[in-house]
């Protein structure tokens, strides 16, 4: 398939740049079969049926968005640059690899200040990252961190308003447990406490899983034939007790739906044809139209951006010209695109 098999025009009125409040107050695009439906949300306990699982990410992003200083003595005297920090994720040496704005005004072992607390030397750099050490460690590091860092919000919202304290709770899920992640797995931020009680009450269950959402997720596909696409990688896991739960909901005749591609990716990844097996590692995993779920039986995701790997995901669950109709109708219908939109819940 070709990548302009995904694209669409959508007004840019319809970017949300705040989330819905009350989370659960987004509205909910359900597409069941040929049948679409309107709803909100905080209806999810009427649509879904007792013994159906949710399956969800319980990553936590960190405040990963930085802005430090260079300082540097010369001919000219003392001199600084304004630095931007971007953290993408922990390497197995200790530094952290990151997006640098601008990478050209930053020398290796130059030391980029933060805060009081906080510093880091670039100790070298490779396609277009910086690779840091950090003064810090551990929760010294965490806490630092949490202090000076901000939201990594995504760019189509950072091109729109930049991050504050909102944020810090407003792009971090319920049950946000596990830090690691640099962007949120968003169709889980439309839920709050009186809806996970509602959907308890009903009977549905919940099973949590990791997967560490990293900046590649808004990596743009620059190839026109999607088969030369390479996806970047992901680390999750899946515990030997999740894999347990979802086989028996599926045992049982029950359905099994992630809430969010990162949750739906990671399930997929670790499915055997026997059913799903605790897993953990990096996953690359492309999924587009023709992919055979072996345990997904439906998906609650956000609307997504044209010609992404999310779109060719979607366009797999329900098909492409269902997915063509299906975003047609939210457009029409001025459902909030993207990170802090409304919610689609797509059961094929």
């Amino acid at each position: 398939m070709k990548l302009s098999d995904f694209d669409f025009d959508l007004p840019e009125a319809l970017i949300a740049v705040r989330p819905a409040r009350p989370r659960s107050s987004a509205r909910l695009l359900l597409a069941q079969g040929d049948a679409i439906t309107d709803a909100h949300v905080f209806d999810l306990p009427s649509i879904l049926q007792p013994g159906d699982r949710l399956v969800l990410n319980d990553t936590k992003v960190i405040p990963a968005r930085l802005t430090g200083t260079r300082h540097r003595s010369g001919e000219t005297g003392q001199t600084e640059a304004r630095i931007e920090v971007t953290l993408l994720e922990p390497r197995a040496d200790g530094t952290w690899a990151a997006l640098v704005k601008p990478l050209r005004k930053l020398r290796d072992g130059e030391v980029v200040v933060f805060s009081p607390d906080m510093s880091a030397t670039l100790e070298t750099r490779a396609d277009g990252q910086g690779f840091f050490r950090f003064n810090l460690m551990g929760e010294d590091f965490d806490k630092a961190l949490l202090s000076a860092g901000a939201m990594p919000l995504p760019p189509y919202i950072a091109a729109l308003r930049a991050p504050d304290e909102e944020d810090k709770h407003d792009y971090q899920t319920l049950w946000a447990a596990r830090p690691g992640a640099v962007a949120a797995p968003t169709a889980s931020l439309h839920f709050d406490a009186p809806l996970m009680k509602a959907l308890a009450d009903r009977g549905v269950q919940f099973t949590h899983v990791t997967l560490h959402v990293g900046a590649g997720t808004f990596l743009p596909v620059k190839v026109d034939d999607i088969r030369d696409h390479k996806m970047h990688a992901e680390w999750g896991q899946v515990t030997a007790e999740a894999a347990a739960e979802i086989n028996a909901t599926r045992a049982a005749g029950h359905r099994v739906i992630p809430v969010g591609t990162t949750a739906l990716r990671l399930i997929e990844s670790a499915a055997t044809d026997s059913g799903l097996a605790a897993w953990e590692g990096d996953t690359d995993i492309f999924i587009t139209p023709g992919f055979r779920f072996r345990v997904a039986d439906g998906l609650m995701t956000n609307f997504h951006l044209p010609k992404s790997t999310l779109m060719m995901l979607v366009s797999a669950v329900m098909g492409p010209d269902r997915i063509r109709a299906i975003y047609a109708h939210a457009i029409a219908q001025k459902y909030r695109f993207f990170s802090y939109g409304d919610a689609s819940l797509l059961l094929p």
